[in-house]
Formats: structure tokens, C-alpha cells, sequence
């Protein structure tokens, strides 16, 4: 093969791959996010301040980066598209706050296994807001249903069925030996409506990002305001719920490390990353990626928590797997249909013309 040819096969394939990878990186980031910040409430870090650093770091650094790299940028804000950067804002702190107090009713597992639902109700508000279209009598939008259900069926289970115990690694950090029954069973019903809520405000975010992007296509300056409306909603919603001064105070531990993390690695990288990938693919196929962040966190779990491993998780998890990769293929097939059926139509187009 041609040299040249190669070289361009490799970068169609590279384009091809980038979505798939970034995806990997985003979902990696929230799995050992979802330790990082358990951690660090656990040591009695509030978290509404916690919110306002993470946002306040991640406007830090997307500004860097949208200097370094947009500062040509030709897009023009107007009303519009500032309320939606007031939303996303605003819908951004309203998630992460639920998202903090769900966890610190039951466990970054519990947590990580929940936000499972992301795929399946951003595909749902994909579809009412006409930014997905699916086609029941097809295999692949099939596919798409059933990888869906399967992957909500292996977060239940993970989250509803422990079994027998398979690895154990006991640690003073697992504290539900001391909680009785009545009282975890209350805390768990609390947390998961408290996630469930997250759940679709995030979804919610993502369908928002999606609209956004294509008004505004400036990922990194659109992430940069993102944040720091975010930043000024979440520093007053902390004055006004917490009063203490002291809270504020950011020592050399596990506090500063979770506000650096959640500002500068997620609200900041990996919120610009997201934008790209909802952009070239959509937000259904992002959040496909949901589950990594699951296995990714209950592995973590088990090594820093001390949190068992149980055959629930371990078949849960294979599930959660396979229906993610169901409904990857559902979406490739479905793209691969877009693409061929123009094709198919300018081929009957010319045939006609022919035969005339």
C-alpha cells in the first residue's frame, strides 16, 4: 500500500477511535472521583464548599486552556446562548450537590452504580428533544433498547444483590457493621432518590451541552463560562447554606487533592473532552460509557474502602459490560445506516437518469 494512503487510513481510523477513547478517559476520571471525594467528606469536608472549589478550579483552567488554544475564536455570545451557559451552570452545581449528598448516604459503588441510569434517561430526553431518532423495527435501534435494559439490569443487581461474598478486605474505613439494619435501609432509600434526582439533572446537562455546542462551537470558552457560572452559583448556595468561616480552609490533605481533582481534572479536562464528544457523536453515546466509572469504582472501593466484593457485583458488572457494548453497536450501526442510504439513493439516482 501506498505510503500516503496509509497514512491517511490511520488517521481516518484515529478520528474514528477518539470518541471511544476520550469517552474511556471521562468515565476513568469519575470512578476514581467517586473515592477521592468520599474520602474527603468522610473527613468533614462540606460539601457545598467543595462544589464552589471544584468549579471556581475548573474555570481556572479552561480559561488557561481556551488562551492557549481558542484564542481565535470567531463565536459570538448573545442572549441565548448566555442563559444556556447560566443553565448548564446551574444544572452543573445542582448535580454535583445531589451527587455529594447521595454518596455520603450510601457508598461511591452504590453511587457509580446509579449513575447507570444516565444512558438510558438521556436517551429518553434525546428522543423528546428530537436529538436521537430510533427505529423500533430496525436491529439496531433494537439493539440500542435491549443493551439499555441489560445495563440496567446489572446496576440493580450490583445495587440490590450482594450473594456470596468473594473478596473481602477488612478495613476500620467500612463503617456499616455499626449502623443498624432499620437505619442503613433508611439511608439508602434517602440516597437513592437523592441520586435518581442527580440522574436526571445530568442527563438534563448533557442534552443542554449537546444543544449548546452547535450554537456556540468553542468547547473550551463554552466550558470556561460554563464553569464560572457555576463558580458564582455555587459560592452563593455555600454562603447561604454553610455559615462557617472555617470551612472554607483548604488544608494539605485529601480536602485540597478532591478540590483540585474535581475542578481541574473534571470540571476542567474532562468537561472540555465531553463537549467533543457529544458533538461529533451525541449524548446518548457518552453516557454509554457510564458503566466503566462503576467497575472502575467498585474495584477502588474494595483497595482503598475496604469495601467486599460480592457475586452480585461481579455478575452485575459483566452485564452492565455487555449491555455496553450492545448498545455501541446499535449506535455504530445505526451511523453506518446514515451514511449508507444516502449512498444507496444517489447510486438509484444516477440509474434512473441512465435508463432515461
Amino acid at each position: 500500500m501506498h505510503p500516503d494512503k496509509e497514512a491517511e487510513r490511520n488517521e481516518i481510523l484515529m478520528e474514528r477511535l477518539k470518541p471511544y477513547i476520550y469517552s474511556i478517559f471521562i468515565f476513568l476520571c469519575f470512578g476514581g472521583f467517586n473515592i477521592v471525594s468520599k474520602v474527603s467528606l468522610d473527613r468533614g469536608m462540606n460539601q457545598y464548599v467543595l462544589v464552589a472549589y471544584g468549579f471556581a478550579f475548573g474555570t481556572l483552567t479552561s480559561t488557561v486552556l481556551a488562551l492557549l488554544f481558542e484564542r481565535k475564536n470567531q463565536s459570538k455570545l448573545n442572549l441565548p446562548i448566555c442563559l444556556y451557559i447560566f443553565f448548564l451552570g446551574f444544572l452543573g452545581v445542582i448535580a454535583r450537590i445531589l451527587y455529594y449528598a447521595g454518596i455520603q448516604y450510601t457508598s461511591p459503588a452504590f453511587a457509580a452504580a446509579m449513575n447507570n441510569l444516565n444512558p438510558s434517561v438521556t436517551f429518553v430526553l434525546a428522543l423528546l428533544c428530537r436529538l436521537e431518532k430510533l427505529d423500533v423495527t430496525k436491529l439496531n435501534g433494537q439493539a440500542i433498547i435491549g443493551g439499555t435494559i441489560i445495563s440496567f439490569v446489572g446496576a440493580a443487581l450490583m445495587t440490590l444483590y450482594k450473594g456470596i461474598t468473594l473478596i473481602s478486605m477488612h478495613s476500620t474505613h467500612n463503617h456499616r457493621h455499626a449502623t443498624s439494619k432499620v437505619s442503613l435501609y433508611r439511608n439508602l432509600m434517602k440516597g437513592s432518590v437523592i441520586l435518581l434526582v442527580q440522574s436526571l439533572s445530568i442527563s438534563a446537562y448533557f442534552i443542554l451541552q449537546t444543544i449548546t455546542i452547535k450554537k456556540y462551537p468553542a468547547p473550551l470558552t463554552l466550558t470556561s463560562l460554563m464553569s464560572l457560572a457555576g463558580t458564582l452559583i455555587a459560592t452563593v448556595a455555600a454562603a447561604i447554606l454553610n455559615h462557617r468561616a472555617s470551612s472554607w480552609k483548604l488544608s494539605w490533605d485529601i480536602t485540597l487533592l478532591a478540590a483540585l481533582y474535581s475542578g481541574i481534572l473534571l470540571l476542567g479536562i474532562s468537561t472540555y473532552i465531553q463537549a467533543l464528544v457529544v458533538r461529533k457523536r451525541g449524548p446518548v453515546f457518552m453516557t454509554a460509557f457510564t458503566p466503566l466509572s462503576t467497575l472502575v469504582t467498585a474495584i477502588m472501593s474494595l483497595l482503598i474502602l475496604g469495601e467486599a466484593l460480592h457475586l452480585g457485583g461481579v455478575v452485575g458488572g459483566t452485564l452492565i459490560i455487555i449491555g455496553l457494548y450492545v448498545i455501541l453497536w446499535g449506535k455504530e450501526d445505526q451511523k453506518r445506516q446514515k451514511t449508507f442510504e444516502p449512498a444507496v439513493c444517489e447510486e438509484q439516482d444516477i440509474e434512473a437518469k441512465a435508463e432515461k
